[in-house]
This record gives C-alpha cells, sequence and structure tokens, in this order.
C-alpha cells in the first residue's frame, strides 16, 4: 500500500528505515507540508439520528501525490484526541488496529474497494478497555494505524446540514449552510467523479443526479461484491459509507464461517439490523438518507426515483454476475441460474457448510464423475460441514428459562412494555435455537453425515445438468474445463481473515510476537492461490474435543489449524463488539 505513496521497500539499512517511518506514522514527527485536520460529519447509528459525530480518533495528514499522478488522502487512525473525540481518548489498542490493518489489505487482495492500510505502529503506552462491555477493563497498547483512500468523505459528511431529527430532536452543526454543501458537492464530483462534471456543466441538478445515480449502483455494486464473500461489516451506519464506494472503517466486522443468512457478527448489534442478509438493504436505506442530505441542491423527487430504478437492479446484476463466475457458469446465461444459487446457498444452511470452503472445493466437481468419484467429493463436501457438536454450540439456548417465560408472559399480557425491552423477532430466534438444540441431543454424526450427504447429493445432480448445459455449447470440453477452473479459482477465494486467525496473532502480538501478523499478511496478499513454506499443523483430535473454555485459555495450547481450515471449536466463543 506504501508504494502508492512513492514509499519503496527500505534497502541495505532496514532497521533504521523502520525505525524513521515509526515516527512518522505514529505522529510523533510531521511530514513536510501535513496541516493535520479531523473531518466533521454527522451518522444514522443503528437507524437513529446521532447528531454531529466526526473523527473522534482519526487524524487527517494530508494529500499526496503518488507517483502515477493519483491523489490520496492519508490519515493516522488512534493518534489521540481531536476536537470531535467526545468523552474518548482518541486512541485505538493493538487488538483492533491488527484487525483493520489486516482487512484493508485482505479486502484489496479479494478484489474489493476498499480503503488501505500502510502502517501498523504499537507503542508502550497502555489505555484501559473494557473490551465486552460487561466491567472487566484491562490495559492495552496504544497503537496508529496509517489508513490510505482517494477520501474519508462519507454519507454522514452530508448530514451535518440536517435540521432538528424529528425522532431524536438533534441536527446537524451547519443547518442552513447550503453554500457548504454546494461546496462540498462541487469538490466531490469535480475530483472523484471528472468525467460526470465534465458531461453536466450546463446544470447542476443534472450533474448532481448523474453523481447520485452513480454512487447508487457502485454501493449495489460493493455490497453484491461483499455478500459473494461472507463479509459482514458489522456497523454500517451512514458515517460508515463511502462517498466513492469504498469499504470503510473495519470494526466488529466477520467473514462468515458457517453459512447462516441470519449471521450477525457485531456482538453489540443487539437487534441483527446489520446481519448478513440485510446488508443490500441496509445499504440501500442509507443512500435514501445521503438523498435526504443532499436537498435541495438534488430535489427527492429526482433522487427517490433513481434509488428505486437502480439499486436493486445493479445489486442483482452484480451478484448473479459474480456467482455464475463462483460457480464456473461461463458460457451461458440462463434464467435458471439465480435458482440454482439460492438452492446452493440453501444446502449451504442446511448441512451447516463452511460458505468459503464449500465454493472453493466446487472447482474440483467434474461433470462427468463415476459413482466413486462423486463418493469421494461427496466426503470432501461433508468434511467442510458442521459436526454435531458444532451444531449444539451454534444452537446454544441464549436466555435463561425463566428469562424467556416472563418475556412470553409479557408479550400476552403488555405488548407495549414488551415492545420496548423485546423484540418478537429475538424471541421466535430463540424458541427455534432451543427446537433446534432439544432435536440435535437425539442426532448421532451418522444421521446427521446421512441426512448431509443426501442434501448435497440432490443440489450436486441439479449442478451436473448445468454444467452439461455449458459443455453442449462448446467443441473442446477440455479446454472449456480448464477455463472453467481458472475462473472459480480466481473468484474463491482458499483464504480469508477468519476471527479465529486474526486473533491467533493479535495474541501472539500482545505477548510482543509480530511473526504472525505478517504470516498472515502475507497469506492474505495471494487469497486465490496455495501457499507456500507456512508451516501449518493439523490439530490432534483430542483438541478438537476439548471445551471451548480451556482451549481458549493459552495460545500455547493451540497447535496450528491450516489457514483455510474451518474454525476450531473455541472461535464460537471469539465475541468483537
Amino acid at each position: 500500500a506504501l508504494a502508492l505513496l512513492g514509499l519503496e521497500a527500505p534497502g541495505a539499512d532496514r532497521e533504521a528505515a523502520e525505525a524513521e517511518a515509526a515516527l512518522y506514522f505514529s505522529g510523533n514527527r510531521l511530514l513536510a507540508g501535513s496541516e493535520p485536520a479531523a473531518h466533521c460529519y454527522c451518522g444514522h447509528q443503528f437507524g437513529s439520528f446521532a447528531g454531529q459525530l466526526g473523527d473522534g480518533a482519526a487524524m487527517y495528514l494530508g494529500e499526496v501525490l503518488g507517483p502515477g499522478g493519483e491523489r490520496w488522502e492519508i490519515q493516522l487512525k488512534g493518534a489521540g484526541l481531536t476536537p470531535f473525540s467526545r468523552q474518548a481518548d482518541g486512541r485505538k489498542v493493538l487488538r483492533s488496529s491488527i484487525r483493520e490493518f489486516l482487512c484493508s489489505e485482505a479486502m484489496f487482495h479479494l478484489g474489493i474497494p476498499t480503503t488501505r492500510a500502510g502502517t501498523c505502529v504499537t507503542s508502550d503506552s497502555k489505555v484501559v478497555r473494557d473490551i465486552f462491555y460487561n466491567g472487566n477493563p484491562k490495559s492495552e497498547r496504544c497503537t496508529v494505524v496509517l489508513r490510505i483512500a482517494s477520501t474519508f468523505i462519507r454519507f454522514g459528511s452530508f448530514e451535518i446540514f440536517k435540521p432538528a431529527d424529528e425522532y431524536t430532536g438533534r441536527k446537524g452543526p451547519s443547518v442552513n449552510r447550503n453554500d457548504i454543501r454546494i461546496q462540498m458537492l462541487d469538490y466531490v464530483i469535480s475530483t472523484f467523479y471528472p468525467e460526470i462534471q465534465e458531461a453536466y456543466s450546463d446544470s447542476s441538478i443534472q450533474r448532481n443526479a448523474a453523481f447520485f445515480k452513480e454512487i447508487t449502483k457502485r454501493t449495489a455494486r460493493l455490497v453484491a461484491e461483499w455478500q459473494c464473500v461472507g463479509f459482514c461489516h458489522g456497523v454500517l451506519n451512514t458515517d460508515n459509507m463511502s462517498i466513492v464506494g469504498l469499504t470503510i472503517d473495519y470494526g466488529p466486522f466477520g467473514f462468515m464461517d458457517r453459512y447462516d443468512p441470519e449471521h450477525i457478527c457485531n456482538g453489540s448489534d443487539n437487534t441483527g439490523r446489520y446481519a448478513y442478509n440485510k446488508q443490500p438493504e441496509i445499504c440501500k436505506w442509507n443512500l435514501g438518507k445521503l438523498a435526504e442530505a443532499l436537498v435541495p441542491e438534488l430535489p427527492l423527487e429526482i433522487s427517490e426515483l433513481i434509488l428505486e430504478e437502480e439499486y436493486d437492479a445493479e445489486f442483482e446484476k452484480h451478484y448473479l454476475q459474480k456467482m455464475r463466475k463462483k460457480l464456473g457458469l461461463i458460457q451461458l446465461e440462463l434464467e435458471e441460474d439465480s435458482k440454482l444459487v439460492s438452492e446452493l446457498l440453501e444446502t449451504m444452511h442446511l448441512t451447516g457448510g463452511d460458505f468459503t470452503n464449500i465454493f472453493y472445493l466446487l472447482s474440483s466437481f467434474s461433470v462427468d464423475s463415476d459413482p466413486s468419484e462423486l463418493e469421494d467429493f461427496l466426503e470432501k463436501l461433508t468434511s467442510q460441514c458442521a459436526s454435531v457438536e458444532e451444531l449444539k454450540v451454534a444452537f446454544k439456548p441464549q436466555m435463561d428459562p425463566r428469562q424467556l417465560s416472563m418475556m412470553l408472559m409479557l408479550a400476552q399480557s403488555n405488548p407495549q412494555l414488551f415492545a420496548l425491552i423485546g423484540t418478537k423477532a429475538n424471541i421466535n430466534k430463540e424458541l427455534e435455537r432451543i427446537e433446534q438444540f432439544s432435536k440435535l441431543q437425539q442426532l448421532t454424526a451418522a444421521d446427521l453425515l446421512s441426512r448431509n450427504n443426501r442434501h448435497w447429493k440432490e443440489w450436486l445432480e441439479k449442478y451436473r445438468v448445468r454444467l452439461q448445459k455449458e459443455t453442449e455449447s462448446v467443441s473442446d470440453a477440455d479446454a472449456w474445463n480448464a477455463h472453467r477452473v481458472k475462473v472459480m479459482n480466481s473468484n474463491n477465494p482458499k483464504y480469508i481473515l477468519r476471527n479465529y486467525i486474526a486473533q491467533n496473532a493479535i495474541e501472539a502480538a500482545e505477548n510482543g510476537d509480530f511473526s504472525e501478523v505478517r504470516n498472515v499478511l502475507k497469506l492474505l496478499e495471494n487469497p486465490f492461490e496455495e501457499a507456500e513454506g507456512f508451516s501449518e499443523v493439523k490439530e490432534d483430535a483430542e483438541e478438537e474435543g476439548a471445551t471451548a473454555t480451556a482451549a481458549a485459555c493459552a495460545q500455547e495450547t493451540r497447535s496450528r489449524l491450516p489457514y483455510c481450515s474451518k474454525p476450531p471449536l473455541w472461535a464460537s466463543e471469539l465475541c468483537v463488539t
């Protein structure tokens, strides 16, 4: 990422070069020409307007002209107090900084638009953090990440003009300052959408409409890319949405392991507002808020029509195009493909399949495999499905039975009070968990395997029929298959930043060993290729059976799993807030 800024890898005296870089990229020494500033923005957080927010822990350093002539904004995240830190200290810690550092680069190498991370500098200074908001604070190392992007302007940047919100009463700090809104729109469009500025220089309304249409389509394509790699952002507030369609602000994100459409990666998202399957509609909702923030420079009747006409169509088109590549459907585009994808995801859901690994395996499925080859393939597929133990952890009831009983009684006797303290969806989900957990007590591993085999056989037969349609339109079946495998292997990653991989790297770093962070970074730079030179040892059977708590006690007790492995049992205990 540093090459974007014209910085090269240090030559002979690496240590001295790194020490100098650390001075600048920790904020202890200013780059020539830098004028540090913090950005003011507002935002809708979890659906409610929160008023003024702003860069509470990020410091804008300035713009760098890269060797290719591109302009890059650089900022330090975690460098200390800003005018927008509110009650916080403007610091970030090693744990969250490593996650942002690794995921920014992982997303870039997956081909997904994102801000970049250039450096991660840690120190002996400590701050106190209550990680799970449960009264157990601990001291953690202060850490600073250098973030790089064409711009860090967000949807929320335009919400500073918002008058008092009808629900929260909060308002933006720049109400009635339409002159600033015009200045910001001029800057954003002329700098980041120059072709639109050029095409509509005579009419600002037409220009602004074309800009809104473009950011609508970019956002739809971005979230389609997320869905196709199982990425959950975790905090899709309007202030975390980029005005140029990048993935921005890596907090409690997570890549989905076992496929669950309702997967929630953020431990503090109690209602599941930002669950995996809600991301497309939430991004559309956020675009609606951006549309409101552009009035009067873009009338709402124009932007709302654009949103309705463009967003869903663009999302569905891009999602299906990407899924066709993931399934190796490269010759024909058939209407039935959408159903085939839905049925694959349903099969994954029914069998607790690992989202990443099952897609990766599909490239080795042969359209003309004989029965014994099919059995071998099924064995590989079912090995990527959840075990009885893993399902028991996943469906373990989360409420105290007495609490659930009280909530059910309250729902009947006092619906208004119930609406204030609980949601019907949450109660239904808990009842579903109890039912599933109860069924799992009687389920044997053999029964589960037999059931999974049946589900996968059914879907593979449909997949085979669809692949045969591809072969009918080609003259050279071998060349077609080689191309199919190539396309699939460049769209289905072998390696993603799973939570347990990040956690292992974090724990090693917290103990002063940064080699694992470097290993993981190197791995994520080539997510589609088999890693070479990584010492990966299978976890032995005894540890697999260990309880999650015991396994999590000490880093040393964890034998190294292959980086492409579905998570060990202890990983289910990881919670990111």
